[in-house]
């Protein structure tokens, strides 16, 4: 079987679900107004349920988690100094180089987090440049999606405010993160300044990420949106989906984790040392290309599953509500294939 019922096994990205039924019912029903003047109900009420969700005092709706990101940073970073972040985040790796240009912010990566933060704030002292603010990417997505449990949150924020830093959270995927360390995204979220997830990814929503922190963060957030074309107008008709997938989808991504851990069980007995099985908690694999045969990617797009990579030495595979069992048990099939 090269693929079920005609479709490809689309293992990309968490990015490529679609809404199901009872989000498109809600969207089609929401209640709208003009979100800019802050009149769309829909949008509010998704905005007071992450705030809430999060333990934070406000959240903001906008149309992506890069622009969350690049938001958190504008506001509390600071023109000319440095963002401390791991070496292979997202906000350094995957958003277009975007601080520099939209915000003067120069990216530090880091090998090592915490000790990397308080090089970094010692290195004012001799003539190294300033940071201004910490990013932490939770789930880890370069990491085969690693979380990052409560107390190294609170390790990491705390030598970060003792450097007076201030800390945002890429927090993409932080309800996989919770789902997989048992404890709510606002333990994972509470020591942080700012924290962004997103509704687009695990959670099956259409479009949207929300950026959650303290009152006047948020409001200086969305005049920056404004500024960048990010002001929505009648959007409590996508927000609505966001909703349904806060209150139904949350509890079920602990089956893209077991379905991931499977996939991963399987790479790593055809290609010993391409991934570490028991690092996979969530629902992201990220392999070692070098370690697989080439041209692996294309072989199993011709055997119709879809996969990506991340840079020149992985690959990855990301589990979702779109990918049942059979479409793993397809994935291991094409696999067989390759060592046939």
């Amino acid at each position: 079987m090269t693929q079920r019922r005609g479709r490809a096994v689309d293992l990309r990205s968490d990015t490529v679900t679609t809404p199901t039924s009872e989000m498109r019912r809600a969207m089609a029903e929401a209640e709208v107004g003009d979100d800019v003047y802050g009149e769309d109900p829909t949008v509010n009420r998704l905005e007071s349920l992450a705030a809430s969700l999060l333990g934070k005092e406000a959240a903001l709706y906008v149309p992506s988690g890069t622009m969350a990101n690049q938001l958190a940073m504008h506001v509390l970073g600071r023109p000319g100094t440095e963002v401390l972040c791991a070496d292979r985040s997202h906000v350094y790796r995957h958003e277009a180089a975007a601080a520099p240009g939209n915000s003067g912010l120069q990216m530090h990566p880091l090998w090592d987090l915490p000790d990397g933060v308080r090089s970094a704030i010692a290195g004012v002292d001799h003539h190294l440049p300033v940071p201004s603010m910490v990013v932490i990417e939770n789930t880890y997505m370069a990491l085969s999606g690693a979380p990052i449990d409560a107390d190294e949150m609170k390790v990491l924020c705390a030598i970060a405010h003792e450097g007076d830093l201030p800390v945002h959270v890429d927090g993409a995927r932080i309800w996989n993160a919770s789902i997989a360390l048992g404890v709510a995204p606002s333990e994972l979220a509470a020591p942080a300044d700012t924290v962004m997830f997103c509704l687009s990814k695990g959670l099956a929503a259409p479009v949207g990420s929300l950026l959650c922190g303290p009152v006047d963060v948020v409001a200086a957030a969305r005049v920056q949106r404004s500024r960048w074309g990010g002001g929505m107008r009648q959007a409590g008709v996508i927000a609505a989906a966001g909703i349904v997938a806060l209150e139904t989808m949350v509890e079920r991504l602990a089956d893209d984790h077991e379905r991931a851990r499977r996939l991963a069980g399987e790479i790593a007995a055809r290609w010993p040392g391409s991934v570490d099985p028991s690092s996979v908690r969530t629902n992201i694999v990220c392999a070692d290309l070098a370690k697989l045969p080439e041209p692996f990617v294309d072989a199993l797009g011709a055997s119709g599953v879809r996969v990506g990579t991340i840079d020149p030495r992985t690959v990855r595979f990301v589990t979702h509500k779109d990918v049942d069992d059979d479409a793993i048990t397809a994935t291991i099939d094409a696999l067989d294939r390759m060592v046939a």
